[in-house]
């Protein structure tokens, strides 16, 4: 089976969550048999960004950490379409791409046929810029891959088939170390979010680490002067970027995190916890969450963390944790069940071959196997720098 995805970025993640999500699939479907080939567009935002702050390094990170993963850029409005969709069985293809380039794919695909072509939704945009959604065109795909229920609805009540698929964690990357030296109290890994949630971080973040003095740690992206002026006001150390495949290793060293959604996802896409939690609870970290509605009851809150309903409640919530050992432990064990029983991207792959399965049967040459299959084979034939290039 032939697997073609075309994404902002697999090399980067410098404030590109999506890219967590699309290595664990990516490393699914190859654990499965496929050939998977993702393109990405030459000096993409991302990527650029990284390579400007961090130097060509950061790649190599990423190329030590995901030896079997690989993606070829392309310029312009995409690749070769003719040559990159040969033989292809399945195609995924995500919103932060250049409408031209979906459109075409959807053109190609109307034309030939011969393989499914899904387009992979996991933003908000649809609720809060519904006019530039607008701009994109599907009429050729078979159908959307949505990261919430509620955007399932929204794109089939434009007439468009659609399917939830949660984003989720791999768990192949996320997992405990239970040997590792404890650094801190607290550690929050998060970007800044272009003020969708500076209100809501200076509540159930900044403002309980300091009155509990809690020993903190932040890491992320695009945090303006003032906010990192009031971290370091209550106390609490920055880092700036950190790899996200070494995240596991950083939530071993801390006692427990918090999940501060931004606002458009509390207030208009109720169910869509974004990635963050599943990878949190993947590591065993106790989590605690501030408010966000669990409609799709993907969680046990309450068993697999807290939520506090107000910056008070996430103090005290906090203070709990780290006094009471067994709620820790239980908080821990609790939510790593839940990711392994599930919410891995082995789950997931499964749920996508099954959705390939109801638009006109299967693809070619993959069956579904268990998710929770462990192996971890490595393709070791390459070692890329960034990036080839297939030329239009």
């Amino acid at each position: 089976m032939r697997v073609v995805m075309f994404y902002h970025s697999l090399v980067s993640d410098w404030n590109h969550g999506n890219a967590h999500f699309l290595r664990g699939i990516a490393t699914e479907l190859l654990q499965l048999g496929a050939k998977v080939q993702v393109f990405e567009p030459e000096r993409n935002w991302s990527t650029m960004n990284l390579l400007q702050q961090h130097g060509p390094e950061a790649l190599e990170r990423f190329y030590d950490a995901y030896p079997q993963l690989d993606s070829m850029t392309h310029r312009g409005m995409g690749p070769d379409i003719e040559r990159a969709l040969d033989k292809a069985d399945l195609v995924l293809v995500h919103e932060w791409n250049d409408p031209e380039l979906i459109a075409a794919l959807g053109e190609h695909h109307r034309r030939h046929g011969g393989y499914r072509l899904f387009f992979h939704d996991t933003h908000h945009r649809m609720v809060t810029e519904p006019q530039n959604m607008a701009r994109y065109d599907l009429s050729g795909y078979d159908g959307v891959l949505a990261y919430g229920a509620v955007l399932q609805r929204l794109y089939e009540a434009r007439g468009q088939r659609a399917w939830t698929w949660h984003e989720a964690a791999d768990t192949r990357v996320f997992r405990s170390f239970p040997s590792a030296r404890p650094v801190g109290d607290l550690v929050w890994i998060g970007n800044w979010g272009d003020d969708e949630r500076a209100a809501e971080l200076q509540e159930f973040l900044i403002e309980p680490c300091r009155r509990l003095k809690l020993k903190a740690t932040v890491y992320g992206v695009r945090y303006p002067e003032s906010a990192v002026r009031a971290l370091q006001a209550a106390g609490i150390q920055y880092k700036g970027w950190l790899p996200n495949f070494e995240a596991p290793k950083v939530f071993a060293g801390y006692r427990v995190t918090v999940h501060v959604p931004r606002r458009p996802y509390v207030r208009a896409l109720p169910g869509i916890p974004t990635i963050r939690p599943f990878e949190a609870l993947a590591c065993g970290i106790p989590l605690v969450c501030s408010p966000w509605d669990d409609v799709e009851g993907l969680f046990s809150p309450g068993k697999d963390f807290l939520v506090a309903r107000d910056g008070d409640e996430m103090t005290r919530q906090l203070e709990m944790v780290l006094s009471q050992p067994r709620l820790s432990a239980e908080l821990s064990r609790h939510g790593v069940e839940t990711i392994c029983s599930r919410h891995t991207c082995g789950h997931r792959v499964n749920q996508l071959l099954e959705i390939c399965s109801t638009t006109n049967g299967q693809p070619s040459g993959m069956k579904s196997s268990s998710a929770q299959k462990r192996s971890r084979a490595r393709n070791k034939s390459f070692k890329s720098t960034y990036s080839p290039e297939l030329a239009i």
